[in-house]
């Protein structure tokens, strides 16, 4: 859309230093997280899927050592048991397995750790860590009398914030990424309603006039599965811990990745391939071989 196409069809928005805008009519839209996460918690249940919850500390693997065609030598290994210490508990659960998919998300990288992996010198395929860490992220509730109407959709602007309505009542949510220099500590997940009024506000009215005039109401942090490398996703299996497979990394778009994210793994696991979609730009390999999967267009 031309800025007089947007401009005619949001009068809401301030259309300076607008060249060019993308309004999708069909496909998209957005979700409620938490609702589509217990549907498919339901209904994998409903299918037998039993739910152990508890903190895994400890992998058992076997081992074999092999030389590679460049000469490098490097160690296979094969997770045997997990141990997990049971919440409430202070033993722990030693539990068989022939398959380990780590999708511990903010915490797949120290799982990673515990595994062995990236345990080698530096450079080489052993020395290779999974890089993704957990960074928070704020989401902000506010209410605007005379905010965008019903037929506001989710708009995302080039400064880096975003909102969509909340309901009814004139009601918006959104946030803004923080620079690499605005990171808050991870250690917790406290609210910098600083942040918000010094970062995110100035930006929202900027573009939206009338959020000049709003109160927030309420606000939340969460984490991140931050990919510190290229911040995308990383599915499929290690080439070492053969029998681990990843499933993470991605930063802030996985839940709308998961569906195919999901059916990608079970076929890489059940067939030895992807099928459907190939991922694999994807794999972990990526990181020892420097290939970055570098997405421009998301904020």
């Amino acid at each position: 859309m031309s800025p007089e196409q947007l401009q005619n069809k949001f009068p809401w928005i301030n259309t300076e230093g607008v060249a060019l805008a993308s309004y999708g009519l069909e496909g998209e839209g957005w979700f409620d997280p938490r609702c589509l996460l217990q549907g498919l918690w339901r209904k994998v249940q409903a299918m037998g899927v039993h739910f152990c919850h508890g903190e895994v500390t400890r992998f058992v693997s076997s081992s074999n050592h092999m030389e590679t065609m460049s000469g490098e030598e490097v160690t296979l290994r094969r997770i045997r048991e997990v141990h997990v210490k049971m919440d409430h508990s202070v033993e722990y659960q030693p539990v068989e397995c022939a398959i380990v998919i780590n999708a511990a998300g903010a915490w797949s990288g120290r799982i990673a750790e515990l595994a062995g992996i990236g345990r080698g010198l530096p450079g080489t395929l052993q020395g290779t860590k999974l890089p993704v860490e957990p960074r928070k992220r704020y989401v902000y509730l506010w209410h605007c009398p005379q905010g965008p109407g019903l037929e506001s959709p989710l708009v995302a602007d080039t400064s880096g914030a975003y909102f969509r309505r909340d309901g009814l009542g004139n009601n918006y949510l959104g946030g803004c990424s923080p620079t690499e220099e605005e990171e808050p500590d991870p250690g917790n997940l406290e609210v910098d309603h600083d942040f918000f009024q010094n970062k995110v506000w100035p930006r929202l009215a900027q573009r939206i006039p009338a959020f000049k005039s709003l109160k927030v109401q309420s606000a939340w942090a969460g984490y991140y599965d931050y990919n510190t490398f290229d911040q995308n996703g990383v599915v499929g299996p290690h080439p070492l811990v053969v029998n681990m497979y990843f499933a993470t990394g991605f930063s802030g778009h996985g839940l709308q990745q998961a569906p195919a994210v999901g059916r990608a793994v079970a076929e890489m696991v059940l067939e030895g391939h992807f099928q459907t979609i190939n991922l694999s730009p994807f794999l972990f390999s990526r990181f020892y071989l420097g290939e970055k999967v570098q997405e421009h267009n998301i904020f």
